[in-house]
């Protein structure tokens, strides 16, 4: 773990503590840290999905649909 001096106006700090629900200044700012850490990296996925550099393959999964869907309207009253 690394500490790290931070500078920060009594109104940010008081709008950090606000926003993460800490009571505390340390707790605080890890936590809004840790918060903007994750949303970035869900940021970076969700651009490799809708860039097309990364998606999920899903081979059949159209026609087992259809098939669910027949069987589905064979039962049917």
């Amino acid at each position: 773990m690394m500490k790290v001096p931070v500078e920060l106006s009594d109104q940010e700090m008081a709008e950090v503590i606000e926003l993460t629900g800490e009571r505390e200044k340390g707790p605080a700012i890890r936590r809004l840290m840790a918060e903007a850490l994750q949303q970035r990296r869900r940021s970076r996925i969700a651009e490799r999905f809708l860039s097309g550099d990364w998606g999920v393959d899903l081979e059949g999964f159209e026609a087992e649909q259809e098939r669910d869907r027949q069987r589905d309207a064979a039962l049917a009253p």
